[in-house]
């Protein structure tokens, strides 16, 4: 899924802003929680309009075939359901010395499979010159295709925290207008 027209990742640079920044949600829609990452790029592209170069991408589960449109970006931005021990239904960012780390340690076979690619990538000297982790602790991870009501509750302050991230990066981020409901 693709925001804004289509371009091959390597020229998607915006000049005024300078960056080519990838928001690659991340998971399986199946087990409930460990989709949110889609979800909530599903709400970005139906509540926003971003300016410039910012690709948005239902990475679901396909690992290294996400290779092509991760090289060579100055940003990456991963959403998706982390699991680091806290409550569920917390809500974490990480980024520099700390998302190596959280890839270390995760059971996700989509996130050993990042973290694989990240490696790849920089063994090419062509690795991200930053990446972001935005996420949330997951509640239920069973089959099913709805977030748990808990995971639910977050998908908001997800979406939130990601416009910020875009904003503090030079974008611009304008809401979609959503038509009022009953009107006719």
């Amino acid at each position: 899924m693709h925001l804004g027209t289509e371009t091959s990742p390597r020229s998607t640079i915006d000049p005024a802003v300078g960056r080519s920044v990838l928001i690659l949600g991340l998971g399986n829609i199946l087990l409930q929680d460990e989709g949110v990452g889609v979800r909530v790029v599903e709400q970005m592209q139906q509540r926003y309009r971003i300016s410039g170069a910012v690709e948005m991408l239902d990475g679901g589960t396909a690992g290294m075939s996400l290779l092509e449109h991760i090289r060579n970006r100055d940003h990456l931005i991963v959403v998706d359901a982390v699991k680091t021990g806290q409550a569920p239904g917390t809500v974490i960012t990480l980024s520099g010395k700390e998302v190596p780390a959280f890839f270390q340690s995760r059971v996700s076979p989509h996130q050993m499979g990042l973290a694989d690619m990240l490696a790849a990538l920089e063994l090419m000297g062509e690795k991200p010159a930053e990446v972001t982790v935005i996420g949330v602790e997951p509640q239920n991870l069973d089959i099913g295709l709805e977030l748990s009501d808990l995971v639910s509750t977050r998908v908001d302050e997800l979406v939130i925290r990601l416009v910020g991230k875009l904003v503090s990066l030079g974008f611009e981020v304008d809401a979609v207008d959503q038509p009022q409901r009953g009107a006719a």
